[in-house]
């Protein structure tokens, strides 16, 4: 709710600004769906609750793939626009390959602990800005359309800051509140943060991606669903992760260089996907596979983590 609140107020007043539609789908709006997983990392990096960081942009990954894509591939399949297939699918394998190298700090003699440094986070704001940057350009040659959800009608700008100061603050409480469950999750039931940022913190942060695909499907925008997946993946992985980096350095523990390999797997699989099946399509079967891939996932977790 506070997400839908501040995307709200900020496209009001954003419009009021006569600022392009297209500009604030790629920024106010995407921003809007990985809020919560923003917040959730700000506030866990701070508090130096470094596995709960990496737990909930890797699952988050892994959930909006593995589970979003495959649902809505088994009730329809998944037209993915041109730019989608040579743009952002492409570098949404690049993020997580990226996180990867940043992450062998043992391995390139560069610290005696992995870790996403300061300057690992600077790198990783970096390619989000040229991402956003080039998307930006297509969308303004019309080469890319943009859809905005949210309400269209007109507000104040009064309402408009009123709306995105509630959304924020929504955000930020919601966010706080969430850390500290989880947090209290693992310690009262022994469980890793780790295990609770891949599962309960990942799946809750990733609903408004759920819902997004879901109304999208539904109203035969296959398109914008699979967009909307793939977009938030590159934003969770390059801003999300890159302002957790500023925040604090994140030392990168053994365990979840399988949740990148899981990560850079799934970017493979849906690169294969498009690129070899007919007509850029994800379709039924491939949609049962990423879900079954995701239960098998889960299912280890659960017994060995």
């Amino acid at each position: 709710m506070g997400a839908d609140k501040l995307v709200d107020g900020a496209s009001s007043i954003s419009r009021n600004l006569k600022i392009p539609n297209i500009v604030i789908g790629l920024t106010i709006v995407a921003f809007g769906t990985s809020a919560p997983e923003l917040v959730v990392n700000a506030f866990s990096s701070y508090e130096g609750h470094n596995a709960l960081v990496m737990g909930n942009v890797l699952g988050s990954n892994i959930f909006n793939i593995a589970v979003i894509l495959g649902l809505t591939a088994i009730f329809r399949p998944l037209v993915v626009k041109r730019n989608t297939t040579w743009l952002e699918i492409p570098f949404n394998l690049l993020a997580i390959t990226v996180v990867a190298l940043i992450c062998l700090d043992i391995s390139l003699g560069a610290h005696n602990e992995n870790m996403i440094t300061k300057s690992d986070a600077l790198v990783l704001l970096a390619f989000f800005i040229i991402f956003l940057v080039y998307n930006i350009e297509l969308s303004l040659k019309g080469e890319e359309e943009i859809e905005i959800e949210g309400s269209e009608k007109s507000m104040s700008n009064a309402k408009g800051m009123l709306l995105l100061a509630f959304g924020l603050v929504g955000l930020i409480v919601g966010g706080k509140l969430i850390v500290d469950s989880a947090v209290n999750i693992a310690s009262t039931f022994g469980m890793s943060e780790r295990l609770i940022g891949l599962t309960i913190v990942s799946i809750g942060t990733s609903l408004p991606e759920l819902a997004t695909s879901i109304v999208a499907v539904r109203k035969g925008k296959v398109d914008i669903a699979v967009g909307n997946v793939i977009g938030s993946n590159i934003f969770n992985i390059f801003f999300v992760l890159g302002i957790s980096g500023l925040i604090n350095n994140i030392p990168v523990p053994n365990n979840s260089f399988m949740d990148i390999h899981v990560n850079i797997a799934l970017g493979i699989l849906l690169m294969l996907f498009v690129f070899i099946g007919k007509g850029r399509k994800i379709v039924r079967i491939e949609g049962i596979f990423l879900l079954l891939i995701y239960l098998c996932y889960m299912g280890y977790l659960i017994l060995y983590a």
